[in-house]
């Protein structure tokens, strides 16, 4: 059995914007610029690296009627669902108890094959999978949702578009969330590939789930005893050994950032008023950094001509009601300890009193 050229089989991905935003660069004091990712197929930048995982696996074996399994409790599932749905072929999710209906039901709207819910922990629904539901299934495949070189190479295709997109030289620094650090791992090759290796990185987790940043101060892969945190689409217990190989590469510049839940809930929140944007948790921890000062204790020389990359990794796991109720719970975060920003932008007025 041959493979098929690539250019036989379309990419699940797309090219997505990259815009600079002029409230959040005037709340950052520099020039902020916002890759896109939430506008991919699937909602998030999944789309990239498992879409890549499930094409070079069709490219591989084109004939065999394979049938795509992967434990996700949402972005990495509604991935690997669009992407095997272009091909016309199916594709089971196995999401932990802890799934939210809402998410539930994003993935079965998709088109997903079955939803199978079982396990406390993602770690639980992953073993489900491996040990039970693909030992069924001789046409299955086990799709990694974030430690696997094809989604590496999937999510390194962002940083050439924005390379061509920005133009002129590397940006100053670049923002991404990590959560099992695929995204992060992505950016990093894609970085060194187009000649950004020697720029600032900044890897932002949530408190309860900083399992990169805790690595990074041992010198080693760390296992989380728990995950404890709103941002649940970075709930991995412990990061891909090439992220950690990333982090601590000579000639890299990587800064892990740990922000709280309520920082990442203000990012949700705030990039809504500001831009008209919904994104989850775990990519708002990323837009937090544009406000209130945070951004400036973190890239050194950062001014007004400073050009910033934030990763808008998007997410589905969200709605109008979750950030109203983020706005209530959340809202007096603001500026607690830190320096307001240069100018006020629309959600500095509609902030709670």
């Amino acid at each position: 059995m041959g493979s098929m050229p690539e250019r036989e089989l379309p990419k699940p991905w797309i090219e997505t914007p990259l815009v600079e935003s002029a409230a959040l660069s005037k709340a950052a004091g520099c020039r902020i610029f916002l890759k896109l990712e939430n506008l991919q197929p699937s909602g998030s930048f999944k789309s990239r690296g498992i879409g890549n995982f499930v094409r070079q696996s069709l490219l591989r074996a084109p004939s065999a009627p394979l049938h795509f399994y992967i434990s996700s409790g949402g972005n990495a599932g509604l991935a690997c669902v669009a992407a095997a749905r272009l091909y016309a072929h199916p594709a089971s999710v196995v999401v932990p108890l802890s799934t939210s209906p809402f998410m539930v039901a994003k993935i079965r709207a998709a088109g997903a094959t079955a939803v199978i819910q079982t396990g406390a922990t993602w770690a639980e629904a992953d073993r489900h999978l491996r040990e039970v539901v693909l030992a069924a299934d001789p046409h299955g495949v086990y799709v990694p949702p974030f430690d696997h070189a094809d989604v590496w190479a999937g999510a390194s295709t962002m940083v050439e578009e924005m390379a061509a997109q920005m133009g002129g030289p590397a940006p100053d620094a670049v923002v991404c969330s990590v959560g099992g650090g695929g995204l992060f791992a992505g950016v990093m090759e894609g970085m060194a590939r187009v000649g950004w290796g020697g720029r600032r990185v900044l890897a932002v987790e949530t408190e309860g789930a900083a399992s990169l940043a805790r690595s990074v101060e041992r010198g080693e892969l760390v296992t989380l005893p728990e995950i404890r945190t709103i941002a649940t689409s970075l709930g991995a217990k412990r990061v891909a050994g090439k992220a950690l190989e990333w982090a601590l590469k000579e000639g890299t510049d990587v800064r892990c950032v740990v922000l709280r839940d309520e920082e990442a809930a203000m990012g949700c929140w705030r990039l809504a008023d500001d831009e008209r944007v919904l994104v989850e948790a775990g990519c708002g921890v990323s837009v937090a950094l544009c406000y209130d000062g945070r951004l400036g204790g973190l890239v050194e020389g950062l001014n007004r001509e400073s050009r910033v990359v934030v990763v808008l990794c998007g997410g589905s796991n969200v709605s109008l009601e979750m950030l109203m109720g983020y706005r209530e719970k959340y809202g007096g975060v603001e500026g607690k300890g830190l320096v307001k920003g240069l100018e006020e932008v629309p959600s500095t007025v509609t902030a709670p009193r």
